[in-house]
């Protein structure tokens, strides 16, 4: 069965989808989907790696092959990746709801972050379209995804 896709998701949950496929892919470990070119988001990686010592996050980038796949499956942007996802129990999170889930998978005091997540989410999304707007010109990007050291490359999908 094909990921089955909820293109608009209830106003102000930040859901985008539904893609049982990508779960049971990562074994069911919640799995950040992220634009791998972007500095900023491969920062973001390298520090939940740190942070999350019970090693629950999975990564895939979004223009590898199964990133692709995924984004496409869900009709989502497959060549302009101005959002992370983070799919947990198949349900795709963007945008701040994403980040906001994502946050609670890392060591304290990080989950702690996760509070803002009461605010509306109507001006959370519109912070964070600006910061991803302006991110390459900002952090800068680089060719290649991140490529993960032999110890943690079962982290990434």
């Amino acid at each position: 069965m094909e990921g089955a896709t909820l293109t608009e998701g209830k106003a102000g949950t930040g859901r985008v989808g539904f893609d049982p496929i990508l779960t049971g892919l990562s074994h069911g470990h919640p799995v950040m989907v992220y634009d791998g070119a972007c500095n900023l988001c491969n920062g973001w990686v390298r520090f939940a790696l740190k942070r999350d010592r019970k090693e629950r996050l999975k990564f895939l980038a979004a223009q590898s092959r199964r990133g692709q796949e995924f984004l496409k499956r869900n009709r989502l942007p497959a060549d302009d990746f101005d959002s992370f996802y983070l799919v947990e129990n198949a349900v795709i999170l963007h945008k701040s709801r994403g980040f906001f889930g994502m946050v609670q998978y890392l060591r304290w005091p990080w989950p702690w972050l996760a509070m803002l997540s009461v605010l509306p989410t109507g001006p959370l999304d519109r912070l964070y379209d600006v910061i991803a707007r302006n991110r390459y010109r900002w952090f800068g990007r680089r060719d290649l995804c991140l490529v993960a050291d032999q110890t943690r490359a079962e982290r990434f999908l």
